[in-house]
């Protein structure tokens, strides 16, 4: 099987990115207990993933495949997302009575990042009809080479079960589990670097 070839995106692919996570994500649980009906979703995820994606896009560590199939969205170590503008993004968008328990749920969240540095994928999709393609695997592998070169750990939250089989395949394993209230369950997930590949490069 030919290896598809990973990009980095530029300002031209912001657009084309964020339409593709949008078809991704479309039966995510926290993506839609945020945003249930697809009004809500369809209005809002788009600008989500602008807002919560911004600085990845600065420090141009946002990567794509496949002709937008798919797209993995890194934040490299020590870098600073943008809290004040996701939470007012935030606010504006959910429903009063949810707010309360989203923002417990992102408070539960910072305490499970890794204190040293790390990389952390803030978001991987895959639309639907270009999945079991090996896509989501090159999107991970390009990253996580890196991380094995450099001995840096790599951490995410899984938004969905269903994908822990797939992380754990890729050395991540579950630390916890996350929830507020009514809020599915959320699974903040790391990886060391592997040893015998860092070994490698040192």
């Amino acid at each position: 099987m030919v290896t598809p070839l990973i990009k980095t995106a530029t300002e031209s692919d912001i657009e084309p990115i964020v339409s593709s996570l949008v078809l991704a994500f479309s039966t995510d649980p926290a993506v839609r207990w945020m945003y249930p009906s697809p009004q809500e979703y369809l209005k809002n995820y788009p600008q989500l993933v602008r807002v919560f994606g911004a600085k990845a896009f600065e420090y141009k560590t946002v990567y794509y495949i496949g002709g937008y199939a798919g797209a993995a969205v890194w934040f490299p170590p020590q870098s600073k997302l943008d809290m004040d503008a996701m939470g007012a993004f935030l606010q504006q968008t959910i429903s009063q009575q949810r707010q309360e328990e989203v923002f417990a749920v992102l408070e539960q969240i910072e305490s499970y990042h890794p204190h040293e540095p790390y990389w952390y994928l803030a978001i991987l999709g895959v639309e639907a009809n270009q999945q079991h393609k090996g896509y989501g695997s090159a999107l991970m592998r390009h990253k996580l080479q890196e991380c094995d070169k450099t001995n840096t750990i790599a951490y995410l939250e899984s938004s969905n079960p269903n994908n822990i089989p797939f992380y754990e395949g890729h050395g991540f394993k579950v630390i916890g589990e996350i929830q507020a209230g009514e809020s599915p369950t959320i699974f903040p997930m790391s990886r060391h670097p592997s040893q015998e590949l860092s070994a490698t490069f040192t």
